[in-house]
């Protein structure tokens, strides 16, 4: 997905509608420092220095669904107290959420109370109670998530086994969305994984993969076997496997019993919490459905969210801002590593020919790019599957330019080459012309402006003389880094 795709599809988000339905959870985080231990037993004293509260479980989804900037409705359980009262609070707060939640009579409000000294967890205490809820709040339960579901884009079943989602409710919930056209995505809880028969995609994390289909899940074979083995026996018909800093495995099963399988790297970055990834993967897998994306730009979406918030610390969402931001960085990053040495450049040619791909030389000195060059650029990437384009060394420009060239430096302009996505590889050259270079990486086409004649192109007879082809691009007319340095001077 390109940074325009992106930009556009994020833009896409707003008008995306989400039912989320799940346990509802009030996290407090309290957080101080460790100087002694206690006189009274052999544990540590926390200071206490803050206390801070924030929405967890599937009302962390929804903050995660609000964050991209889509709509979500909200459907769980709370108890008749004071954390209801704070969490309904919160939620009131984030932009386009809809607080459907049930109040529970037999029971509280789940509450996750985490003692924090530095990075250090100390404590985690839980005030919950688990399992069946009475018949008139599952009654209830079931009514506001039916309600809600008619107009959604996506429905997302947020597990963490605390009972609003029993095994009737999630077989009701399936059916309604998909007599009603509504994908399903599930996070899913426990080992059974057939409860949740009919979902259109399953997020477990690796360890959940493994347990839920007794398998081995390191690796991409063992990875896919494990999914391949869950949907068939689970009547799932697909599976987005979280692989932590492997990225991530979207398993597809079709009606017919055909599948098809990708697998998406996770970009290298330091991660600071994992606390919440979860949470952010559904929510935009979710958003990506409900705004029209198909299952693999929704995942690619959800990957590049969960990245941003591995890399922030407690439970984070990732904003279209910074999804946009990562993927322009990455871009650069990429960028930076297609600029290579003619050494370097011969391996990754070689390597490119064993996989079949046909391999295009085009060069220039390309010091003030303008739409002359982008269209050449694109002719020439338009000609072979990878594109290598051979960029004039400053001392080189300088003598074929004159002295005041070139006005950017060779760094600057093998950069701007790099980020464009139809340059595959960028290769600085010292000669006054690629002679040397053509002969090294014996491109199958040779790619030139018609402003030359064939027998005119350096590297042709080369070119030919080894089975490739010469293709003369079409110019740009009005075009010139000439023309353009001598307006800049006469004004």
């Amino acid at each position: 997905m390109t940074e325009t795709d992106l930009a556009a599809t994020l833009e896409r988000l707003g008008g995306a509608k989400v039912l989320c339905v799940g346990d509802l959870m009030l996290d407090r985080f309290v957080e101080g420092k460790v100087e002694r231990i206690s006189p009274e037993a052999p544990i540590p004293v926390l200071s206490v220095q803050r206390e801070r509260p924030a929405l967890g479980g599937a009302a962390n989804v929804a903050r995660n669904v609000s964050a991209l900037g889509a709509h979500c409705t909200l459907v769980g359980a709370v108890g008749a107290d004071s954390a209801a009262a704070e969490l309904a609070a919160m939620l009131a707060d984030l932009p386009g959420v809809t607080d459907g939640s049930v109040t529970a009579q037999d029971r509280p409000t789940a509450v996750k109370t985490r003692y924090i000294a530095g990075r250090a967890q100390l404590l985690r205490t839980d005030r919950e109670k688990t399992g069946p809820f009475p018949p008139e709040t599952a009654a209830a339960l079931r009514e506001a998530a039916l309600a809600a579901l008619p107009g959604a884009g996506a429905l997302i079943l947020s597990d963490y086994g605390k009972g609003v989602l029993s095994d009737a409710l999630v077989a009701d919930l399936i059916a309604a969305a998909n007599q009603a056209g509504c994908p399903v995505i599930v996070d899913p809880k426990g080992r059974d994984f057939s409860r949740y028969r009919g979902a259109d995609l399953v997020t477990p994390n690796r360890a959940e993969l493994s347990l839920a289909s007794g398998m081995p899940a390191e690796g991409d074979d063992a990875v896919l076997a494990a999914c391949r083995h869950l949907a068939e026996s689970c009547g799932l018909a697909g599976i987005l496997a979280t692989r932590s800093e492997e990225g991530m495995t979207l398993y597809r099963r079709a009606a017919d019993g055909t599948d098809s399988a990708v697998h998406l790297g996770a970009r290298a970055r330091e991660v600071f919490d994992v606390a919440g990834a979860g949470d952010t993967v559904v929510a935009a897998l979710a958003a990506g459905l409900a705004a029209g994306l198909d299952p693999r730009s929704a995942a690619a979406l959800a990957n590049r969210a969960a990245g941003i918030v591995v890399a922030k610390t407690g439970t984070a969402v990732a904003y279209p801002g910074e999804i946009l931001n990562d993927s322009h960085e990455e871009r650069l990053e990429a960028g930076e590593s297609k600029v290579l040495t003619q050494a370097e450049a011969i391996d990754r040619v070689a390597a490119w020919r064993r996989s079949g791909k046909s391999v295009g030389f085009t060069n220039g000195c390309f010091d003030l790019l303008h739409p002359g060059h982008v269209s050449l650029i694109a002719q020439a990437r338009a000609a072979c599957d990878r594109l290598v384009v051979g960029l004039n060394s400053d001392a080189s420009v300088g003598r074929l330019k004159g002295p005041d060239r070139p006005v950017q430096p060779e760094s600057a302009r093998a950069a701007v080459l790099a980020a464009l996505g139809h340059v595959d590889l960028v290769v600085i050259f010292g000669e006054d012309t690629p002679l040397s270079l053509i002969t090294a990486l014996e491109p199958d086409v040779l790619i030139k402006g018609a402003d030359y004649t064939k027998d005119k192109v350096v590297g042709a007879d080369v070119v030919e003389r080894l089975g490739g082809k010469v293709v003369l691009a079409d110019l740009v007319d009005g075009h010139s880094t000439t023309r353009t340095i001598a307006k800049l001077n006469r004004g």
